[in-house]
């Protein structure tokens, strides 16, 4: 039964994979054959700002220098393709779908918050760009916390696949984790209000909002899993549903954040 199971797991896998590649492909080829045209006077200038000193004056003042022109389309099929690779490396290597399945025994998938640390990291920072962070150190900070967030949720993972039976959940990775998380959205949102007499356009909106809904359904999944609550009692539940909110939410703020570099230079 666990076998058969396990085997519809990994084609479910697969179809999921499948709509991640496709639309990454056609964000990529988007990107590379319609957007300059579309909106050419798109672009987003990557910088590094950094104290330099004033002689005349005898004093530090902030400089700025451009780094490099990030090739924002690119990106957002390439976040994207990263989530139908991990579909495939859990689908397709017999070792490592063996692992998957050991691991899912356990109530642990390592391979679904490395995919999450990179794939929804390279998310965070193309969504910061929108917002006028353009500043190298801020966005490597940005990446590196979002890459943490999703890492407190394979500690958590691990930490509680250890429990005796009847032991309580310990919380902690949960709630080091939602802080972690947060952090990235308490930046953008300053930059979103700093001017404040700017009304922002409506896919700045939608992207607040559709994060937001985001940000709340896989941590409100995990819950549930770990609650036991209904069909949340069986783990591999719990994995179908990460395996749907990851591809809708993806998918839905991809082609928003895409859709954002139509917006005016």
């Amino acid at each position: 039964m666990q076998k058969t199971t396990f085997e519809k797991l990994r084609r479910f896998n697969m179809i999921m994979g499948a709509f991640h590649l496709v639309q990454g492909l056609l964000m990529v080829v988007f990107a590379v054959t319609v957007l300059g045209d579309i909106n050419p006077a798109f672009k987003i200038t990557i910088t590094q700002n950094f104290l330099n000193y004033d002689t005349v004056a005898q004093r530090l003042f902030l400089d700025q220098k451009a780094l490099f022109d990030l090739p924002f389309g690119i990106l957002v099929g390439v976040f994207l393709l990263l989530s139908a690779g991990a579909h495939a490396l859990i689908s397709f290597p017999k070792k490592i779908n063996e692992m998957y399945n050991r691991d899912l025994s356990k109530g642990i998938n390592k391979l679904r918050w490395f995919e999450y640390a990179l794939s929804s990291s390279v998310m965070i920072v193309l969504i910061s760009t929108l917002f006028g962070i353009y500043d190298i150190g801020s966005l490597i900070l940005i990446f590196i916390i979002n890459a943490a967030m999703n890492l407190f949720g394979l500690d958590m993972e691990i930490i509680n696949s250890k429990r005796a039976e009847g032991e309580k959940v310990n919380w902690g990775p949960f709630v080091w984790g939602s802080v972690a998380g947060i952090a990235p959205w308490i930046a953008i949102v300053l930059y979103m209000l700093g001017s404040g007499d700017v009304t922002p356009p409506w896919f700045v909106w939608a992207i607040v909002g559709t994060y937001f809904v985001a940000f709340n359904t896989f941590p409100i999944n995990m819950v549930l899993q770990y609650k036991k609550v209904g069909k949340w009692k069986d783990y591999l539940y719990g994995e179908r549903t990460y395996i749907v909110l990851s591809l809708v939410a993806k998918s839905i703020l991809a082609w928003l954040v895409l859709f954002g570099a139509l917006q005016p230079a």
